[in-house]
């Protein structure tokens, strides 16, 4: 386990995210000493789902997407969730915060429908992701290079497909911080 005290981390996810893709690396990158803080929409605390349709437990966030500063963060995770990908797609603050982390070249994890958001963000041409498989299609149609593999990393970017991927997913996101 990688030792990341000082390290912060934020993740952004609304209602119906999956559940595995916010809490493992949450827990996992806390255990490793990172201050870890979610950010949503509003500040009221936000639905897990197990598999896009069954609701689990809520999630208390730490604030708003409005109070998310990009210059104070080392990454950012964005959870899937098929009801949550497709929301935070659309959401214009969601989008600046991923153009943003991209700009300044840190790491920015992104796992199963979540690269909806890379998309609509403008994110993916000629960038060599994964996602879950039913993306494929729109990641390709917007210039990226969609590949099926456990986690890609290019550049500042760690995709993975699903949460039987978070393993790697979360090694590879504590290797970037390292």
């Amino acid at each position: 386990m990688s030792d990341l005290t000082g390290k912060k981390v934020a993740i952004i996810a609304t209602d119906h995210f999956e559940e595995a893709e916010l809490v493992e690396p949450r827990d996992a990158l806390a255990a490793a000493g990172a201050d870890v803080r979610i950010y949503s929409t509003g500040t009221d605390p936000i639905q897990a789902v197990k598999g896009d349709t069954e609701p689990t437990q809520k999630v208390d966030v730490d604030g708003s997407f409005d109070d998310l500063d990009i210059a104070s963060v080392d990454a950012v995770v964005v959870p899937g969730g098929t009801v949550n990908a497709d929301t935070i797609r659309t959401d214009a603050k969601a989008q600046a915060i991923v153009r943003g982390i991209t700009e300044a070249g840190k790491p920015l994890a992104v796992i199963c429908h979540a690269p909806w958001l890379l998309v609509s963000a403008g994110l993916v041409k000629g960038k060599r992701l994964t996602s879950y498989a039913s993306l494929a299609d729109d990641v390709r149609n917007a210039g990226g290079d969609w590949v099926d593999e456990e986690v890609v990393v290019d550049g500042n970017l760690i995709t993975s497909r699903n949460p039987g991927d978070l393993p790697a997913f979360v090694k590879a996101l504590e290797d970037a911080l390292s």
